[in-house]
């Protein structure tokens, strides 16, 4: 795609190629010709097999497992789109890892979501574009511009499809407030909040529910699920306050250890989630059919259109 005389290419690594290809097949331009692989000694190998100087690249990358292999083949990508002369490079990462270690709560703890912000800089970046970040500050631990879309939209358009009357929307945590409100506020439902505490990482006790939920279809929403532990207990808090039926979405599918068993074998109707990381169909088999895939393909590559074309972005929401 040439605009203004400006070519615009896209790039991926191998974290989420099948992403990748939709949000290329969306913008209308073949995904670059770029080779991921590794020396004999593990060592990532990048070669860019085309020409780029003097173009706008788009490099797309979530941090997603393994997340330091992730990380690391997305700052060779960037050096070496950097030294090839592009005229401007812009980094998207639709899931950011390390997002919650985004502040100091012990003493001498890291805030590696400040390194990581401060790494893909340092590599060459010119702009980063991101997705539901775990923490709006994150945007302010880069120096460079930083586009953070939502998949709010996406979710809040599923779940009209089901024309949910008696409905309300649940947040998780005290914390995930703002995002709840958003999603409510989409499907003109009112919120309920779910007290909890974590006695230790990937760990948690629900200990009230602020809310009416009492014969309504409950709507849990968070920027990912990890373990699934939360929203399995949530799910069943819910239920023992009287909640008809539960649904749980998210952005970010982690899924980690035995996530997708234990939303299997909850009281949840549906999980649904997007793409920013892939979801190995094999790792379904065996469950309940209650988990549903929505694509951002649409979403970020719209707003990739927009950036390469000089337009707003947050026109999109």
């Amino acid at each position: 795609m040439v605009v203004n005389g400006e070519e615009l290419k896209i790039f991926c690594g191998s974290a989420n190629r099948e992403l990748a290809v939709e949000i290329a097949d969306y913008v209308g331009v073949p995904l670059g010709d770029c080779e991921v692989s590794r020396f004999g000694d593990g060592e990532i190998s990048i070669s860019i097999r085309e020409s780029v100087r003097g173009t706008n690249a788009f490099l797309i990358q979530p941090l997603c497992g393994p997340i330091n292999e992730s990380i690391m083949e997305l700052l060779i990508i960037i050096d070496a789109l950097y030294r090839a002369s592009v005229k401007s490079l812009n980094v998207v990462v639709p899931y950011y890892a390390y997002a919650r270690q985004d502040r100091k709560t012990r003493a001498r703890d890291p805030i590696t979501a400040k390194l990581l912000a401060d790494l893909i800089t340092a590599a060459g970046a010119d702009r980063v574009v991101t997705m539901d970040l775990h923490a709006g500050q994150i945007q302010g631990f880069f120096n460079i511009p930083v586009d953070h879309l939502t998949a709010l939209p996406i979710l809040a358009k599923y779940f009209k499809q089901k024309q949910i009357k008696n409905g309300v929307v649940v947040s998780p945590d005290l914390g995930g407030v703002t995002r709840a409100r958003d999603l409510a506020h989409r499907l003109s439902l009112p919120i309920a909040i779910i007290e909890k505490k974590r006695p230790a990482p990937n760990q948690a006790e629900i200990m009230n529910i602020i809310g009416d939920v009492k014969d309504k279809t409950a709507i849990f929403v968070d920027d990912m699920i990890d373990t699934g532990g939360t929203i399995a207990l949530g799910a069943q808090a819910l239920a023992d306050e009287g909640a008809q039926e539960v649904y749980a979405c998210c952005t970010h599918p982690v899924f980690s250890g035995s996530a997708l068993k234990r939303l299997s074998d909850s009281n949840i109707n549906e999980v649904v989630f997007t793409n920013t990381i892939p979801v190995d169909r094999g790792m379904l088999k065996g469950l309940r059919d209650c988990f549903r895939v929505l694509s951002v393909a649409p979403l970020i590559g719209e707003a990739i259109i927009r950036i390469h074309d000089k337009r707003s972005v947050s026109e999109l929401f």
